[in-house]
């Protein structure tokens, strides 16, 4: 890290996807920029290194979670964890970012200083406890949105008493073992359909216990129209007409399950008939109560889910736990669950910015009184840059365009001498919740999280076509601006 009274450009909190991402477009567009980026952990990754649970995968097509800089090259376009965590590294290596990575620096406060036109982080090595200091002109949050110390686990009656192993997958180790076990998966998201599959191929039994159900669809792992264009075509076009394809496919089935929801699921439910081969097979314990992607549709790659429920080496439950006891759990119906591990995959715990408290001249700013300025920056906060992606897609499509945009930004802030940006909303701007799913994940969050306006600029879109044009045709020095010279 820099000297504490040098002052560099630019700090990009995180080396994760998001956080390579930002840093690659930084340098395109400001060969010249100072920049560092802090990662709170001893590895790169984010996501993609802390995740360690059996099959952890991608919930996303890699042609557009992966990078419009660096196309995803695999023919998997749903791909494993390691797979992923490869590519990230690959990425840093080829453009030169890793030596930049400052690890096991976690940033715990940031400050604001409008007399320098600069902020100064107080930073805590995770290896050591000791404090440092960096001061910089621009600081970007691409640390996602969850805390990466503890998922989400309610607190279960019992659970004192149980002899067996309890994990999140958050916490997964080397040390678990699952062979010839008992197993009990809690939760019907992205984490349980993953695991359950994965699990089942060497364990006794495993339970998927969800409280309700998901929403399941099931596509090849491989999309062989992709590899069958990027044959066809010369290479950048190949990757760009799949990528384009498979964008305006996912917005395609999002919008026809929000506009047709009753078509909608029962096509989705057609399919989960399909794949259950018993024909006796209720499809109780695959109707949600609420309508597709109201809630993160869960992709099913090559049926493999299916293919362990069919097996007779996975089973799915829908009830909700009475209490555990020594040998397992006991459910509300009165059935008991005889386990030897139970892995909670209940979800994620939210952490807007990475948890870092931010100040402006002394003054903290309170997160949830802000509004986002294009899912960008933050109302009142002067050169600050986030990076969220969305919720009905990859997260990356979008993450890419803000970076993008933080390269134009920054260059044309040079080129016309101005020190400072500041996102300045109407105080009277109609307010709503930052996200308008109703997974628990959100929902328990809305206390930490901001609100967004009804119209753009302080809208968070979730739409591609409409953030193309927010971060790429539209002038930089829009009214939702106000720029300033030291």
């Amino acid at each position: 890290m820099a000297n504490a009274d040098d002052i560099l450009d630019v700090v990009i909190v995180g080396a994760g996807l998001s956080g390579i991402g930002a840093a690659f477009h930084l340098r395109d567009k400001n060969p010249e920029c100072r920049y560092a980026i802090l990662e709170g952990r001893a590895a790169m990754g984010g996501t993609w290194d802390l995740f360690r649970y059996p099959g952890v995968r991608s919930d996303s097509d890699m042609h557009t979670l992966g990078y419009s800089f660096r196309p995803w090259s695999d023919s998997r376009a749903i791909a494993d964890g390691p797979s992923i965590l490869r590519y990230i590294k690959e990425t840093a290596a080829e453009y030169d970012i890793e030596r930049y990575i400052h690890y096991s620096q976690k940033l715990v406060a940031a400050e604001w200083s409008s007399r320098d036109a600069a902020w100064t982080l107080s930073i805590e090595r995770a290896d050591s406890g000791e404090k440092l200091t960096q001061r910089c002109r621009f600081l970007i949050l691409a640390s996602g949105y969850y805390d990466f110390d503890r998922g989400y686990t309610p607190d279960y009656p019992g659970l004192a008493d149980f002899r067996g192993e309890f994990v999140h997958p958050q916490k997964w180790g080397d040390g678990v073992s699952y062979a010839g076990k008992r197993v009990v998966v809690i939760g019907s998201g992205a984490t349980a359909v993953t695991l359950v599959p994965e699990l089942a191929k060497t364990a006794k039994h495993v339970t998927m216990l969800q409280r309700s159900p998901s929403y399941y669809a099931s596509l090849p792992s491989v999309d062989h129209v992709a590899t069958a264009l990027k044959k066809i075509f010369p290479y950048r076009l190949g990757h760009t007409l799949v990528r384009w394809k498979n964008i305006l496919l996912a917005m395609a089935l999002f919008w026809f399950c929000r506009f047709f929801p009753r078509a909608a699921r029962r096509l989705l439910l057609f399919g989960v008939k399909r794949e259950l081969k018993d024909e006796s097979a209720s499809l109780d314990d695959f109707s949600p109560r609420y309508d597709p992607w109201d809630q993160r549709l869960c992709f099913v790659p090559d049926g493999d889910f299916f293919r362990a429920l069919n097996g007779g080496t996975a089973e799915v439950v829908t009830d909700t736990v009475d209490t555990f006891t020594a040998s397992g759990l006991r459910l509300k119906s009165g059935r008991t669950l005889d386990a030897d591990l139970v892995v909670t995959a209940t979800g994620l715990k939210l952490k807007f910015l990475g948890g870092v408290t931010l100040r402006i001249d002394g003054l903290a700013v309170n997160i949830p009184d802000v509004i986002p300025y294009k899912g960008a920056m933050l109302s009142g906060v002067p050169n600050l840059g986030m990076t969220f992606g969305y919720t009905n897609a990859s997260w990356t499509l979008k993450c890419d365009l803000i970076s993008e945009w933080f390269g134009k930004l920054w260059q044309y802030m040079g080129a016309n001498g101005y020190a400072t940006v500041t996102p300045d909303a109407n105080p009277d701007v109609e307010r709503v919740p930052l996200i308008d799913f109703s997974s628990g994940y959100f929902q328990r969050a809305q206390d930490i999280l901001p609100r967004q306006g009804t119209k753009p600029p302080w809208k968070l879109s979730q739409n591609y076509f409409a953030d193309l044009i927010a971060f790429r045709a539209r002038p930089l020095a829009d009214t939702g601006l106000r720029f300033s010279k030291r």
